[in-house]
Order: structure tokens, then sequence, then C-alpha cells
């Protein structure tokens, strides 16, 4: 990431995330530490947190305290390292590194991997039913849709797609997409969104699912042009698996100009949105120039 989005990046909100996701505590039977030291070793492995720092930064747009919205935030987080500790799996992408360190499966066996990733996913709930102020509408607002981003008709149903290889046109690529990254992004928004008091999510929703898109049409070019040490991931394993990506599908110079044409896209729908979005221009700004 250059330096001018390295300086517009919250690191405020990157904090309290950080902080908070540090403070957890799971109260697992001791039997369980090894299940939870895991848990945490996934969790805590660092990262962009560009999930829960959308959320923050939607409630920070609508005049919201951004730690109103903590437990939320936290929650996809967890989900979404869930999601990579089931990715990282052999039985799927068989990766060895991820953030820079060894896979969860890698350090601690298939089986406590699985059950760590189990376990990430279920607390999330947990989190956010036991720790989430509001108002019980919007409580359940952003149950529904948080469920429906992780499901069938979301991340998991994308996953699939993947796996299955049925990627065959250009609706499947980006439906694929769709469902197992933008989903959960698109989560990230409307549930700071609903949270906040937005009486209409659907503003918020528009400009996600142009951000999730762009999130992915970038890792799919880093995939091929990264740096692993950078990155903290193996690079290229797309190209390896016969996965098509963006990259595989346009070739790398259209993928940047889609990239470049989305992230406009994603400034553009901004504009629809109230209150100061700076903090989420910023961030739409970083996922079009990272580089890890």
């Amino acid at each position: 990431m250059d330096a001018d989005a390295q300086a517009a990046y919250p690191v405020d909100l990157l904090a309290l995330v950080e902080e908070y996701l540090e403070g957890l505590d799971f109260g697992a039977d001791a039997r369980a530490s090894r299940l939870v030291e895991a848990m945490r070793y996934s969790l805590l492995a660092g990262g962009k947190r560009i999930r829960p720092v959308l959320t923050l930064a939607t409630a920070r747009s609508l005049a919201v305290n951004p730690s109103a919205v903590l437990p939320t935030a936290a929650a996809l987080e967890l989900i979404h390292t869930y999601s990579l500790i089931h990715d990282d799996l052999p039985a799927i992408d068989d990766d060895t590194l991820r953030r820079g360190r060894p896979t969860c499966h890698v350090a601690f066996g298939e089986d406590v991997a699985i059950l760590a990733g189990d376990g990430l996913f279920a607390e999330a709930f947990h989190l956010l039913l036991t720790r989430q102020e509001g108002p019980p509408a919007a409580l359940v607002a952003a149950l529904r849709e948080i469920t429906a981003a992780t499901g069938v008709q979301g991340m998991v149903g994308g996953q699939y797609m993947d796996v299955a290889g049925l990627a065959r046109d250009d609706d499947d690529l980006r439906t694929l997409h769709q469902l197992k990254t933008g989903r959960l992004i698109e989560a990230a928004v409307v549930c700071g969104a609903v949270l906040s008091g937005a009486g209409d999510a659907a503003p918020y929703r528009a400009f996600a699912r142009q951000l999730g898109l762009l999130f992915q049409i970038v890792d799919d070019i880093l995939d091929e042009s990264g740096d692993e040490e950078e990155l903290g991931k193996s690079v290229g394993k797309d190209r390896i698996q016969d996965k098509v990506t963006y990259v595989s599908r346009f070739g790398m110079d259209e993928a940047g100009r889609m990239a470049t044409a989305t992230h406009a896209r994603a400034l553009e729908r901004l504009v629809a949105l109230p209150g100061d979005t700076g903090a989420l221009a910023a961030l739409t700004t970083y996922v079009r120039r990272r580089r890890s």
C-alpha cells in the first residue's frame, strides 16, 4: 500500500478491533485449553481486519460511537477467521502459510483446526447475542444478515462453487465471488448501518457489493503477482490448482482495469450515503492499493 493510502487508513478503528479481540475470553474448561489456543492462534495472527473496521467505519459515518458496534464487528472477524482455517485445510486449498505463519492445521493438526473453526463460528453468534446492545429489531436484522452471508446463499455456497469448479462463465465467476467473498463484506457494512439506526440499508448494500467485487479482483491480482513475504501467504495457488480467477479469465491488464473501474463505482456509491464517509472512502482506496 502506498503512503497516501497508509496515511488515510482509519488506524484508530483498527486499534479498537485489535484490543477487543485480544480481550475476548472464550471461558473454556481447562481441558479445552489447546482448542482455545488454536482459536486464538489464528484469530490474533494479525491481518487487515477489513470486515470489522468496515462495521466501525459505517457506524462512524452515522455519527454513532464505533465502540457501540464492536461486538458485531468482532463476531464478523471470528467468522472470517473460521473460514480461513477451513479454507486452508488439505481437503480444500491445502495451504501451509497464512498471515506469515504456519496455518492452523499445520500448527495444531487437522482435527484441532476443524474444531477451532467450528468454535470460532459458534462463539461469533454467542458474542453478538450476549454483548451487542441495541433495539431487538436491529439485532435480529444483523443476525439475519450474517446468517444469510455465511450459509448456502453466501460464503459456504461460494466456497462450494469454488471447490466444485463451477465457474464456467463470467456470470458464474461473479456469483462465486459475490457469495464467497462479497457477502461477508456486504454484511459488515449493512450490520454497521442497521445497528446504527439507518432507515434504509439498500444504499449501504450497493456500496458494499462494489467493494466486495473490488476486494476479490485485487486478491486475484495479488495471488498472481504479489510478494509472498509481504502477503503472508502462498502465491500462485490459484494457477497451480487451475482455478478460474479474474486474472485467468481476463488477463492481468484487464483485471487491473476492472479493479480501477470497480474502485470508481464504489466511491460513486458512497455519494448516496449520509454523514461523513471519509473512513469508508479511505478503506475503499486501501482495498484498491493493498499489497497484502
